[in-house]
């Protein structure tokens, strides 16, 4: 059951449906810009934020990772985590030029996370990307919020996504 975005108005979709709320989220292997491999282990203990996009080099998605970086620093026991299927070398130059320490910056090209996740969209030029979303997890990976953005050229609702996390 696909979910029906829009990419500038036109319709776009993904391959399914966001993680319900109360669910527990499924492990991952995505890579950093060191070419190491990140699994839910990493960040246990802490509560998640996952921002999901397409690509870093357009400018949404690099206002929605300098975003959350800046508010990243004040909350206590809780890593961001952005996500897309950028290379690692291209996302680790951006977080470099633009100073981001405190998010993780993963890649999903070489693994299942945008099928696992539902976020990966199937149709139009952005076909095999992943969809602009959110989700957030305690720090027993319990999701207790999503945001899949219906407009992908849009940001996501920031105060919503922050305020989950109180």
């Amino acid at each position: 059951m696909s979910t029906t975005i829009t990419l500038k108005g036109n319709e776009v979709h993904t391959i399914g449906k966001l993680p319900e709320i109360g669910s527990t989220i499924r492990d991952f292997a995505l890579v950093d810009s060191g070419l190491q491999v990140k699994t839910l282990e990493n960040f246990s203990g802490k509560k998640k934020v996952f921002n999901i996009f397409p690509s870093i080099d357009t400018p949404t998605c690099a206002s929605s990772a300098r975003k959350f970086n800046e508010e990243a620093s004040a909350l206590e026991d809780t890593v961001v985590i952005n996500v897309s299927k950028d290379l690692p070398f291209a996302l680790g130059r951006f977080c470099a030029a633009e100073g981001l320490n405190n998010v993780e910056t993963l890649s999903d090209f070489r693994s299942n996370f945008g099928d696992d996740y539902e976020v990966t969209i199937t149709d139009s030029p952005m076909k095999g990307l992943l969809s602009r979303a959110v989700i957030i997890t305690d720090a027993d990976n319990k999701v207790v919020y999503t945001e899949q953005v219906s407009e992908i050229a849009d940001e996501p609702n920031y105060e919503a996504a922050l305020a989950a996390l109180k």
